[in-house]
């Protein structure tokens, strides 16, 4: 079994609980992913905090062994970067889907990216809402049928790449459940850029979305990594190819190389986390606390 420099195994960012999603559900190859990045990064679990939203891909918390913060509808980024400020030796991964991140959630979505704090954003897009039924998502193309839009979706859809990289995010990667390798080396990347890495990853809901299936993007994806000329520093070719492509890319698509954390802008802010450090108050104080309690 591999290992990192720290013997931390696969095993130990595995837990015992069952997993509810459906057979065949893009996130399992989400999961895999994660976990194996763990090990190659050698991280340990008390090192390690998930931060994750509502839906389906929220679940992946219950499943990585670590700290795992389940949070409200839409607001993971938020609470991920309150994690990460007070205890700055924790490596903090965020997960949620297209419509935690990207409807509800992406007035923080849009501050996050400029304010750069050293998060990973793992997003499992699937073009769908899975755990509600099947309504159409954010990310759903137009003329898209579900439930709620039994006509034809009428609106355009988000796009989350190309709202990224315009927005001022410093690490920008798509990723595809299916190509495991790829994503693996993805979200390690992401994990050592210092600063916020989003990396969108495509994951089929077998369930309720049979337009958008594991055989249609093998089809229509193109893999950046074959561009030997493709160069990801490049912010205005980034946002060129994903114009050309409609972001049916995977790979790293945009990296500054000169990004600063948020963390490291802040004066004053220190390193240690706050459960460490020392803060004394006058005894005086203590005993004027004590005696309006008593």
């Amino acid at each position: 079994m591999a290992t990192g420099a720290t013997g931390a195994t696969l095993a130990d960012f595995k837990t015992s609980e069952k997993s509810w999603w459906c057979p065949g559900c893009g996130d399992f190859g989400v999961l895999a992913a994660l976990q194996k990045s763990l090990v190659a990064l050698d991280l340990e679990p008390e090192k390690l905090a998930i931060v994750a939203g509502i839906g389906c891909s929220g679940k992946i918390g219950n499943y990585v062994n670590g700290y795992n913060l389940h949070v409200v509808h839409g607001r993971v980024l938020p609470s991920a970067m309150g994690v990460k400020l007070a205890n700055r030796d924790l490596t903090v991964i965020c997960t949620g889907g297209d419509g935690d991140a990207y409807a509800i959630g992406m007035g923080h979505f849009m501050h996050a990216l400029r304010r750069n704090v050293n998060l990973t954003y793992l997003v499992m897009d699937n073009h769908i809402y899975g755990l509600t039924k099947g309504q159409y998502s954010p990310t759903s193309q137009s003329g898209f049928k579900t439930k709620t839009t039994p006509a034809g979706n009428i609106e355009a859809p988000v796009h989350p790449l190309t709202t990224a990289i315009a927005g001022g995010a410093t690490f920008v990667a798509q990723g595809f459940s299916s190509w495991q390798p790829q994503l693996a080396e993805l979200i390690q990347a992401g994990v050592r850029h210092p600063g916020f890495a989003l990396i969108n990853v495509i994951s089929p809901c077998v369930t309720y979305n049979k337009v958008n299936t594991y055989d249609w993007y093998k089809q229509n994806l193109t893999n950046l990594a074959s561009d030997e000329a493709y160069d990801p520093t490049d912010r205005v070719a980034a946002l060129t190819k994903l114009h050309e492509t409609d972001e049916m890319v995977t790979g790293l698509i945009y990296r500054d190389p000169t990004s600063v954390p948020y963390e490291d802008r802040v004066a004053h802010l220190s390193k240690t986390p706050l459960a460490r450090q020392d803060a004394p108050v006058d005894q005086a104080v203590w005993d004027k606390i004590l005696a309006q309690l008593g």
